[in-house]
């Protein structure tokens, strides 16, 4: 029993010993055969385009009034009427508020009548100037026939002088009690807030019956007829944008809606800390949805081409330190890598500059390959509805 027990595990262990020969054999075949070339790689692919394409920035900002300023009193009293409420329409000249203006009335009717005494003063300063030169003349015709005595003459002279100046006190104070008479006028007409550009009321500081104080705010106007975005420019991109050039401007207000405008300002400094400069974009606001403090995305077209090689962006690669293309011959599945130069990238294709391609591009799986690599290509089903779609972008643009 024994021996048979040996002979049955020696056929075993015999048996093993050759699975195990002839496994090694079979496995070191297939390692060579796979050895031989790399296998099929699937991908993806495109076409090559002709269209236009152009470099688009984007910058962030707020949205400001064109011009907005507070209407204030200059003078002292008590607010009587304020016509206008936050959001009112206001139009040039047009009277916005008064102030009580009974003390400014009595001021203006007081200069009024100083003024009539002080044209009354000279009225007389004259006739007793004319009085005086009559007399003056009448000594001087009796002293030159000896008959008035110098001293005579002396008071006559005296008299003529001092009317003469009497007339000047006269007029000087006319002039003094005019100016006074002007300045109660214009004292009178700071009682009457007058709109000095026409715009929206942003904000009301006071009501009717407050007591207020020279230079107290009453009203805020702002003007959004047409409205600013301030925004700020990197230095990689100051020196390509330039005053004039057009703008998109998109809010979250109104997401399905954009706003054009051009670029108006533009600073000549950057900021030493971080390196940008403000900018100035105006937008006409015919439709006043733009309004001061909203948040405002504004597009910059930097480049744009009108016929131009272009590509996607995920078929531009870097393989062995240069940027270039995959591409696939129409004859044959094998990808070769094809360096390229490429120009203006927007968010979904770049330009190819040189050389002009054929073929179809590589858009995924190039982290596979290597220059003459077989390829497995997508059903044709989908390579012609690929190219259906590429024939009729390029007709549309």
């Amino acid at each position: 029993m024994k021996k048979y027990a040996l002979r049955a595990i020696l056929v075993i262990f015999v048996a093993f010993f050759l699975w195990r020969v002839i496994s090694l054999v079979t496995r070191n075949k297939q390692g060579n055969t796979n050895r031989g070339g790399r296998p099929p790689v699937a991908v993806e692919i495109d076409s090559v385009r002709h269209g236009a394409i152009k470099e688009v920035q984007s910058f962030t900002g707020s949205v400001y009034a064109k011009y907005q300023y507070i209407v204030a009193s200059k003078v002292t009293g008590r607010i009587i009427e304020i016509r206008k409420r936050i959001g009112d329409t206001v139009k040039n000249g047009e009277l916005l508020a008064r102030i009580d203006d009974a003390e400014y009335e009595q001021a203006l009717r007081e200069a009024e009548a100083n003024l009539k005494i002080s044209e009354a003063s000279l009225t007389e300063a004259i006739g007793q100037f004319e009085l005086a030169k009559q007399e003056l003349e009448r000594v001087q015709s009796l002293q030159a026939k000896g008959i008035a005595s110098s001293s005579e003459l002396d008071a006559a002279l005296n008299n003529y002088n001092a009317q003469e100046s009497r007339i000047k006190l006269s007029r000087a104070q006319i002039e003094g009690r005019e100016a006074a008479l002007q300045s109660a006028r214009i004292r009178l007409s700071y009682t009457r807030l007058i709109a000095s550009e026409p715009g929206f009321i942003g904000e009301r500081y006071v009501d009717e019956g407050s007591l207020i104080a020279p230079n107290a705010p009453i009203l805020s106007v702002i003007g959004i007829d047409t409205v600013i975005v301030r925004t700020t420019v990197i230095e990689r991109v100051y020196g390509i944008i330039k005053v004039g050039q057009p703008c998109r401007v998109m809010v979250d207000a109104f997401p399905d809606r954009s706003f054009y405008g051009e670029v108006v300002r533009i600073a000549p400094m950057l900021q030493e800390t971080s390196r940008v400069a403000e900018m100035e974009v105006e937008v006409t606001n015919d439709s006043l949805f733009l309004i001061p403090g909203m948040f405002a995305k504004v597009e910059v077209v930097l480049q744009e081409r009108q016929r131009a090689q272009i590509v996607p962006n995920q078929s531009v690669v870097s393989f062995e330190g240069t940027s270039g293309v995959f591409i696939i011959a129409a004859d044959k599945p094998v990808a070769n890598f094809v360096p390229v130069q490429v120009g203006i990238a927007s968010s979904d294709f770049t330009e190819i500059v040189s050389p002009e391609l054929n073929g179809m591009v590589v858009t995924l799986g190039q982290h596979m390959l290597e220059h003459g690599s077989t390829v497995i290509l997508p059903d044709r089903n989908d390579e012609e509805s690929s190219d259906q779609g590429a024939k009729k972008e390029e007709a549309a643009s």
